[in-house]
């Protein structure tokens, strides 16, 4: 009997010995997780944010006076008009605009502030209008040459391209345009056209870059 019995009692304790052994490799597969997830230097893992696309350029080419212009690229980019009268862009909620004096608006870009502030209504000549799309990106409006539509129309550029943007039709320079803020590098404030002309249009000169270089707006 015992000799009958005997491969029986060896196929359960082999059974057994199987089963412990599987345990056990799971349990050292579990443990080792936190090992591999403070494997990087310091012993904790850098766990990058995920870095949404800067938006295209948008342009209208139509014919149109200032206001017309202006509803459609609202209306293209899904946005209203601010419901308070003063507000940072962090604050604003996503799908409105507002409006920024040229000066504060130079002193932000040149700085590279993640933050601007946003009137409900223009309260000086000049002023640039802010669109806080959708997703929280940012576009700054402005009128463009015809000559430049080309080249900032293309959401993916090899190299820089330097433009002029005019806070209101001027010249030649009657084309809606939207560029994105997290893609503008500019080095000088905004100017005057005419300087003694206190209530007329203001250009920016600025570099659009082809990646997102710039800290975008604080959401």
């Amino acid at each position: 009997m015992f000799i009958t019995g005997f491969p029986s009692y060896m196929t359960r304790a082999g059974l057994s010995d199987l089963r412990l052994g599987a345990f056990l490799f799971v349990v050292m597969v579990v443990a080792s997780f936190p090992q591999l997830s403070d494997a990087a230097p310091g012993g904790k893992t850098e766990v990058l944010p995920i870095q949404k696309a800067a938006p295209a350029a948008v342009v209208i080419e139509a014919a149109g006076t200032e206001p017309e212009l202006r509803r459609q690229m609202r209306t293209k980019n899904g946005v209203a008009e601010l419901e308070s009268g003063a507000v940072r862009f962090s604050l604003a909620p996503t799908g409105s605009y507002g409006f920024i004096a040229p000066k504060q608006l130079g002193l932000a870009l040149v700085t590279q502030s993640p933050d601007l502030l946003l009137e409900r209504v223009s309260t000086s000549s000049g002023s640039y209008e802010i669109h806080k799309l959708g997703d929280g990106s940012g576009l700054l409006v402005g009128f463009v040459g015809n000559e430049v539509v080309t080249q900032i129309k293309p959401s993916e550029r090899l190299k820089s391209v330097r433009i002029v943007l005019y806070s209101n039709p001027f010249s030649k320079a009657t084309t809606i345009a939207a560029v994105p803020l997290t893609k503008l590098m500019v080095d000088q404030m905004p100017r005057r056209i005419e300087p003694k002309q206190a209530d007329g249009a203001v250009l920016l000169e600025m570099d659009l870059q082809g990646t997102a270089n710039r800290k975008a707006p604080s959401q």
